[in-house]
């Protein structure tokens, strides 16, 4: 009887620490699926020219310029984008917007004299030059802005705040 019950204990043990596993390898799974996926969501830059430099790794956009990347679009009046060629294909390492630059996301809208985006180690971008994000009839000021875009928050320094408040009771 107690050999039925210790094989009982240790069976519910096993199922336990199995289950436990399952969860966190499916979870990891889940995390280096998304990883890859954003990783492999291509940018698609439009411009009225481009300049490249080979020994820079480098590309220049100027005149209208549109950067797509999923659900976010970037316009400048210029960009130069960082690359590197690993396994016979390119992928962007930074990018450098000036002019005009406006970053559109949803309902989210952030505008600036200039930004810099960041693919690694996780992506994000830095706003510089009177940067201004508004969403809906919310706005927020400051000197620098730091967006991540992955956990959709930012960081802003400086900053002011205003915000409309629909909900406000009469007096």
């Amino acid at each position: 009887m107690k050999e039925n019950s210790r094989m009982a204990c240790v069976m519910v043990v096993f199922f336990f620490v199995a289950a436990m596993c399952t969860t966190w390898v499916f979870a990891e799974e889940k995390k280096n699926v998304e990883a890859k996926q954003n990783i492999r969501e291509p940018i698609i830059i439009t411009s009225q020219s481009m300049t490249t430099d080979q020994k820079a790794k480098t590309a220049l956009f100027e005149g209208n310029v549109v950067a797509k990347k999923g659900d976010r679009t970037m316009y400048s009046d210029k960009m130069l984008v960082y690359y590197s060629e690993e396994k016979g294909s390119s992928n962007v390492k930074k990018i450098e917007a000036e002019g005009n630059v406006k970053l559109v996301r949803g309902d989210r809208i952030v505008t600036s004299k200039f930004a810099t985006y960041y693919s690694e180690p996780e992506e994000y971008s830095v706003f510089t030059g009177d940067p201004r994000s508004s969403q809906g009839e919310n706005v927020v000021t400051g000197t620098k802005m730091t967006y991540f875009m992955k956990d959709d928050h930012s960081i802003v320094e400086n900053s002011k705040v205003f915000i409309v408040n629909k909900d406000r009771q009469k007096q």
